[in-house]
């Protein structure tokens, strides 16, 4: 095939010997099988910010620290610099997530490093040696989602466990090979303790695979993991064995948060009527 102008450096300086085909073309990246000395690897070249569509990307950004004084100044001031570094931080994070995850024993494809910005790693294959298929397009039978959900449950508390959350996952973001679950998709990875939106992400991630595996296995819709989970996690008692029970008791009188964004929301709308019925007035 054509090779793709992201890879075109790593053909030039003998990193990757072929380009096969391509595995994958999204939003963030494009991924490609390629040779390299012999060996299947994966090639996912990232998408620049304009051709991106993940969106609300400061979001998943907060909390991650810049190198230097210099870096955090041009990071706070917007410009070009600056816009150049949240991209360097965004292709760097994936492989950083994956070192760190799969040195703390969770089911993720193995880096083999960055090289001009394309990510280099593990092709994940089923047991006929093609492309593994994604969660959502394997049917389930009742004790296979049980069995998945729990292992997939103890991989989420293990990242946590290990300071991150995958911040996108989705049964789209996990594939199977012949042993079961590998989660992928990792370059919005969120750190748990800095960044203010950790438990709406981490929530987000639980209930996904809850819902990933609830027509199958409809008990689990009355699970409370992520309050369960996170619970733990906040008191400094989480582990990767930690027993869990799907249950949670929410404190009397915690707020209805539904209710309150709904609040600010009806404010919001309001101020808006307010402010255009401001503008008409003026051009009368």
């Amino acid at each position: 095939m054509k090779i793709p102008r992201g890879l075109q450096p790593l053909i030039d300086d003998g990193i990757v010997d072929a380009v096969l085909r391509q595995l994958k073309s999204g939003k963030e990246a494009s991924v490609f099988l390629v040779d390299c000395g012999g060996q299947l690897r994966c090639a996912k070249v990232y998408k620049d910010a304009e051709h991106r569509g993940f969106h609300k990307l400061a979001a998943y950004q907060e909390g991650r620290k810049a190198r230097g004084s210099r870096d955090a100044r041009a990071l706070a001031g917007r410009g070009h610099q600056g816009r150049k570094l949240q991209e360097t931080q965004w292709k760097n994070a994936e492989v950083d997530a994956l070192y760190r995850l799969a040195a703390a024993g969770v089911r993720v494809p193995q880096p083999y490093g960055v090289f001009d910005g394309v990510l280099l790693m593990e092709f994940i294959r089923d047991e006929h040696d093609q492309p593994a298929p994604r969660l959502n397009e394997v049917d389930l039978t009742a004790g296979q989602s049980r069995e998945w959900h729990a292992f997939l449950l103890r991989q989420i508390v293990r990242m946590l466990c290990s300071g991150l959350i995958h911040g996108d996952l989705s049964a789209f973001n996990v594939l199977v090979d012949a042993a079961g679950p590998v989660i992928i998709d990792l370059p919005q990875a969120v750190d748990a303790a800095s960044n203010n939106n950790a438990f709406r992400m981490f929530e987000r991630d639980v209930n996904n695979m809850r819902d990933a595996f609830v027509h199958a296995w409809p008990e689990l819709a009355q699970t409370q993991y992520a309050h369960e989970i996170w619970s733990l996690y906040e008191r400094g008692e989480l582990r990767p064995d930690s027993a869990l029970t799907g249950h949670f008791e929410h404190p009397s009188g915690a707020a209805d948060v539904d209710a309150v964004l709904a609040q600010i929301d009806e404010a919001r709308r309001e101020a808006e009527a307010r402010e255009q019925g401001r503008r008409r007035a003026e051009a009368e």
